[in-house]
């Protein structure tokens, strides 16, 4: 592209929005029009993060501005002259994710992932020094919070003056040339009070971070600036581009499903199970398993993530998923139950963390596989119970995104188990709900707006209703297991 059509752009040309998605192992890029019509999208892998058996979990955090650069670089570079078009664009990251940096956005030590658990001796802190908020706002800190690895880096690197930021505020300053505000999505889990529009000051005080070294916090769909030259020439994208606050990675996956109005629900079934619904009112959990994000268009975002999900395939062939399915198919409701939690510990839709995977009978492979999927599906129907005793309303059906929305045999033991149907959505991806982000408020007037004309139309899947009635006996003998075990109460 010439500099000066990466420089200028024209208000002849065709709107366009661009999603970033930054996730643990790439960045994509996904280019939309006004219509949620593809024009352009490109991919690049990041290197994977560090782990070890202390719950250390790091990745360079230098490689993250080279990917976004390229992605956006290939992507005008396909769209030639019309990328003069790109109205905005929005950034998407993983919760929790938090990167030290010098006072020109370079990191200066590696950036702690979200699931990053050395910070458990902060989270404690954290816990303490600010009970009464956290009981309030219905957030609990964790060691994989991202005001525990605020306390974590800050420890590290005492009083060298690095800045704390989340991975869109970073990018977001190489893109606009100058320091960005957060959004209080990504925000949130690292220290960030919603209802008092304010950061928990008494928690950060015990962490040792200093206000000053924190980014402000806007809402989600904001402004914060325009591409300045130097980006423009490296990424093609006109200086008239604006960068606009995004929302986390879950967050961004749930607009991307269509689910933005009160009573909408949507199911992201990836490697973990994460369940997000649209209230009107601040939903109050009394144990902090359901938190809620602030909705861009207003109202909230209750919800939270379960430790099961796709990961109770992780050792099964991929190859033989299909094979699999057609055999459980075919084969019907299990004669075995199971919780398939691969890991120790639950915390959505209950918490504790003496939780352990069982199974209860003695399967073959096919009916094996059918009781995994069944007993994510039983993880399902808690958490939308848990909801509705908190007050949060569900309508419609319970749409899906997420590998696991791609079996058809998946979604339609769902859908017998929650006894409503499932609405499968293809391509709801993170960089799209982040494009939604983007068009909201540039070429849309609202995430609604966005939502109704940027979203695929999904597919209906119906319960299989000659199932219901053994699957709700499954569903029976798995919760009188949990609560045997403890790790569920009564009610």
């Amino acid at each position: 592209m010439s500099e000066r059509g990466a420089r200028g752009g024209s208000g002849d040309s065709e709107p366009l929005v661009a999603g970033v998605d930054v996730a643990t192992a790439e960045v994509r890029v996904l280019v939309l029009d006004a219509r949620g019509r593809r024009r352009a999208a490109a991919a690049q892998d990041l290197p994977a993060p560090r782990r070890d058996e202390t719950g250390a979990s790091e990745q360079d955090a230098r490689s993250w501005w080279p990917a976004v650069r390229d992605c956006l670089a290939r992507c005008t570079a396909e769209l030639g002259p019309a990328a003069a078009g790109i109205r905005a664009l929005a950034i998407s990251a993983t919760s929790g994710t938090v990167a030290a940096v010098d006072e020109d956005a370079e990191p200066v030590a590696p950036a702690l992932m979200y699931d990053d658990r050395s910070g458990s001796r902060q989270a404690e802190l954290a816990r303490e020094a600010g009970a009464a908020r956290w009981a309030d706002i219905g957030i609990t800190p964790s060691a994989a919070s991202g005001l525990a690895h605020l306390g974590v880096l800050a420890e590290r690197l005492g009083d060298s003056g690095a800045r704390l930021l989340h991975t869109p505020e970073l990018l977001g300053e190489r893109l606009v040339g100058r320091p960005v505000a957060t959004d209080s999505s990504h925000a949130l889990k690292s220290g960030w009070d919603p209802v008092r529009g304010q950061w928990a000051h008494e928690a950060l005080e015990a962490l040792g971070v200093a206000r000053e070294r924190l980014p402000e916090v806007v809402e989600p769909a904001r402004g914060l600036g325009r591409v300045c030259p130097r980006a423009a020439r490296e990424t093609g994208l006109p200086t008239s581009c604006e960068v606009r606050s995004g929302m986390t990675d879950g967050c961004a996956g749930q607009l991307a499903a269509g689910a933005v109005r009160a009573g909408q629900v949507v199911t992201v079934l990836g490697t973990t199970l994460v369940l997000k619904a649209v209230s009107r009112e601040l939903v109050h959990d009394p144990d902090g398993v359901v938190y809620s994000h602030r909705h861009p268009g207003g109202g909230w975002l209750p919800g939270g993530a379960s430790n099961t999900g796709g990961e109770a395939l992780a050792d099964v062939d991929p190859s033989r998923l299909g094979e699999l399915d057609g055999l459980a198919s075919a084969r019907g409701p299990a004669g075995a139950v199971c919780y398939p939690l691969r890991r120790g510990g639950e915390r959505f839709p209950f918490r504790s963390e003496g939780a352990r995977g069982f199974l209860l009978g003695d399967p073959d492979e096919v009916e094996l596989h059918r009781a995994r999927l069944e007993g994510v599906a039983f993880c399902e129907k808690l958490a939308l119970d848990r909801l509705a005793r908190l007050g949060v309303e569900v309508t419609g059906p319970v749409r899906t995104v997420g590998g696991g929305a791609r079996s058809e045999l998946w979604c339609r033991v769902r859908a017998s188990v929650l006894g409503r149907p499932v609405l499968r959505l293809r391509g709801a991806e993170t960089s799209l709900g982040a494009a939604l982000l983007a068009a909201s408020g540039t070429v849309h007037a609202d995430p609604a707006g966005a939502a109704e004309e940027m979203v695929p139309r999904g597919e209906l899947v119906e319960p299989a209703e000659r199932e219901v009635a053994a699957l709700a006996e499954n569903y029976r003998v798995f919760r009188a297991e949990l609560v045997e075990r403890d790790w569920l109460r009564e009610g």
